[in-house]
């Protein structure tokens, strides 16, 4: 399970990137290339709308529904890209223990559909990033530690809940931070929690395997869509 879930989130993480080079590469003139941390190597909002960011814009002018997905492989700066993939990589390395591979990426890709649904609901023009399915990945394990209990349980907790108080901190203190995509990212993943269980209570079912099948595969087709009509659109 160790070798499996550490090739799986770097399949995860070399997806992330590989949409963030591509985005760069778009409009090289674009990118930020000040001194600013937060703004170093930031691709233009032209190409990340192309491929696939969302909000009111791309899902109401656009019609993008898809873009529900396709945001959470978009990252708007370099630091914004690490960011979110350390938290993956801790954080999704405890959830894959704990619910296996198949509710892991479904409470992944849920999660950032919910919560940059509820962006969307709140009017949020335009936003993209991994932290709405990272939030859920959070909120499952926020779940798994109140719900399993005991000295371990508590431990999780203890531990994600600090994850969770940082990011929410971090939101409030940040301009610019999408809290209404981490929040229902958050809540969509306790929901998941809930409903799918865990290793402990539930072991792992063929609709576990179809549900998380269902996720890839959707993934998949919506990221080829939205790099193939971007790259045509732009250089052909």
């Amino acid at each position: 399970m160790f070798h499996s879930s550490e090739l799986f989130l770097a399949w995860l993480s070399g997806l992330n990137i590989a949409l963030f080079v591509l985005s760069l590469i778009m409009n090289p003139g674009g990118m930020g290339l000040g001194m600013n941390p937060f703004g170093f190597l930031s691709p233009d909002n032209r190409s990340l709308l192309l491929l696939g960011a969302t909000g009111t814009m791309p899902i109401d002018v656009l019609h993008r529904w898809w873009s529900l997905i396709s945001a959470s492989y978009l990252h708007g700066s370099l630091l914004h890209l690490i960011f979110n993939l350390i938290a993956l990589r801790q954080i999704g390395t405890l959830v894959i223990q704990e619910y296996g591979l198949a509710r892991m990426f479904s409470i992944y890709t849920l999660g950032g559909i919910g919560g940059f649904l509820l962006s969307y609901l709140a009017g949020v023009p335009l936003t993209i990033g991994a932290s709405a399915a990272v939030c859920a990945l959070i909120g499952a394990a926020l779940y798994y530690g109140k719900s399993r209990g005991g000295s371990y349980g508590q431990q999780v907790y203890q531990q994600i809940g600090g994850w969770a108080i940082s990011i929410f901190v971090f939101g409030l203190l940040v301009p610019g931070i999408n809290n209404w995509a981490h929040g229902g990212g958050m809540a969509v993943g306790i929901l998941c929690g809930l409903l799918l269980g865990y290793q402990e209570n539930r072991r792992e079912l063929l609709g576990h395997r179809l549900l998380g099948t269902a996720c890839a595969v959707t993934t998949i087709l919506v990221l080829l869509w939205g790099v193939t009509t971007a790259v045509i659109y732009r250089f052909f």
